[in-house]
């Protein structure tokens, strides 16, 4: 079987389709599990890969969505959300309540729950951008602004540093 079948491939194929995406989900013949992973198997430069990372902040769930080549700021996290309190990472029970995702393959849509969302404005340096599909073998292209609009998520200049 192809994993564009897995059943969370196909919610994150379901949920571009709802929203008027014309971003097709593309299967690796290399996993994608990490972002330097994923820039290797698709050929690309790390920055353009996007970290779906989670979080808590005050015990709720929050998504950053960061470039494959910066880290998150979690002191610029709270801020960039407009919530109080410190930003935790998340352990893969919360990941996978919050998202449906298991670590290694979180999309930046199709969510369980929704979730406040931050997105690295770095990502605007690149044309196309690369975001995990449900699937460690499975990824989705993409821009920053078609991210935006997918996730709802708002841009920070804050929460990417360079590491």
């Amino acid at each position: 079987m192809s994993n564009l079948e897995n059943p969370s491939v196909k919610r994150v194929r379901a949920c571009l389709a709802a929203a008027g995406s014309n971003a097709a989900v593309i299967e690796l013949s290399e996993t994608a599990r990490s972002a330097q992973d994923a820039a290797d198997s698709i050929g690309t430069e790390l920055g353009s890969i996007v970290k779906s990372l989670v979080f808590a902040i005050a015990d709720k769930p929050v998504m950053a969505l960061v470039a494959g080549d910066r880290q998150c700021d979690t002191k610029a996290l709270p801020a960039a959300l407009g919530l109080d309190g410190k930003a935790r990472r998340a352990d893969a029970d919360l990941v996978r309540d919050a998202t449906g995702f298991s670590i290694g393959g979180v999309a930046p849509v199709a969510h369980d729950h929704k979730l406040p969302i931050v997105i690295d404005a770095s990502l605007a340096r690149f044309e196309t951008i690369y975001a995990a599909a449900g699937h460690p073998y499975c990824v989705f292209a993409t821009t920053a602004a078609e991210l935006v609009r997918l996730t709802g998520g708002a841009l920070s200049e804050d929460i990417g540093k360079a590491g």
